[in-house]
């Protein structure tokens, strides 16, 4: 009964941040607002406040907010599948494979675009699902999966990816600005055409965890124990690295890199309301997109003229909570 308390208080307080930081989101940018023009768009319609409104702020809030849930599910999922809190979306190798094909994409000079995404989106996703196949085919020894070896050969495999990328920009150092998009985050390229193609993808992996969520909490156990209560391990392990994958390769093809969202935001829930991982992945979900639009909102408001990487501002509130968790795990 506490326990549905604090999940219901959490929930209104989740719901009341969204309206907030959609509200703040719409009335603040580059060039200035206020309410009185944003009820003024309401009331006419006008197609110049439509432009800023919607097709600029309303698309780069709701995009944010899509990317941290990809984020924080996958992390939410990937700590429970290596049953380590440590773990996020990114150990296997998925954001560095998925910044490698986006940089490559920008050395080549492909510009041709398919569904409104770029070649850079496109070589982003499809490197970054690629690597982790290569990395969960290599990590099987005569038809035997182990976890350990999966997350030391999806390190291996992402330190060799990140290496790649460096020789590439340093091959080709003009564009490096262009790179930084991705080795640092960011949503100015936002529009509505990313949001429509990830949106369903998100509902798809969500759905499929919220399926799962009770075969996660035995998986948490042991193995042996979640076989022994007939939970199909191997198939279920397969199905959420999977998810995990594809949540958080899509996010890297339209946002870039963006650390710490998937590490820190699952471990904020599971202090409010516990392990169970069918209230962890939704309540992950909403707070890791609350979480990251309030951190786009920084990113594009904090310095008057530019934009800071979104990155930074991720890294600069997850670092200190992850040095936290290691001194408090020692």
């Amino acid at each position: 009964m506490i326990q549905q308390r604090k999940r219901i208080r959490l929930l209104l307080i989740l719901l009341f941040l969204l309206i907030a930081g959609l509200y703040v989101s719409l009335v603040k940018g580059s060039v200035k607002t206020s309410f009185t023009d944003l009820w003024n768009f309401l009331a006419s319609n006008d197609q110049t406040y439509a432009q800023i409104f919607i097709h600029l702020r309303l698309s780069r809030a709701l995009l944010a907010f899509l990317v941290g849930s990809c984020l924080s599910l996958s992390g939410a999922i990937l700590q429970g599948y290596f049953q380590n809190p440590m773990a996020g979306p990114f150990v296997v190798g998925v954001s560095s494979g998925s910044s490698f094909g986006a940089v490559l994409a920008l050395i080549l000079g492909l510009n041709m675009s398919f569904l409104g995404f770029s070649m850079q989106n496109i070589l982003a996703f499809g490197s970054g699902f690629a690597i982790v196949s290569l990395v969960y085919i290599l990590s099987q020894r005569k038809g035997v999966f182990k976890v350990e070896t999966l997350l030391l050969t999806g390190i291996a495999a992402g330190a060799l990816a990140s290496s790649l990328t460096s020789f590439l920009i340093f091959f080709k150092s003009e564009s490096f600005e262009q790179a930084v998009f991705w080795l640092l985050g960011s949503f100015h390229l936002a529009d509505w055409n990313h949001f429509r193609v990830i949106f369903p993808t998100f509902i798809l992996c969500f759905l499929i965890s919220q399926w799962l969520a009770k075969d996660m909490n035995l998986i948490v156990l042991g193995d042996e124990i979640a076989q022994s209560l007939g939970c199909s391990v191997n198939r279920t392990r397969k199905i959420f690295l999977a998810l995990s994958t594809l949540l958080a390769s899509s996010s890297v093809s339209v946002s870039g890199i963006i650390g710490f969202v998937g590490l820190i935001v699952p471990h904020w829930v599971r202090i409010l309301i516990g392990p169970d991982h069918r209230y962890l992945f939704f309540f992950s979900s909403i707070m890791g997109g609350v979480f990251l639009m309030f951190c786009d909102l920084l990113a594009r408001t904090i310095l008057s003229g530019s934009e800071l990487p979104i990155g930074i501002i991720t890294a600069a509130v997850g670092a200190p909570f992850f040095i936290y968790l290691l001194n408090k795990r020692r």
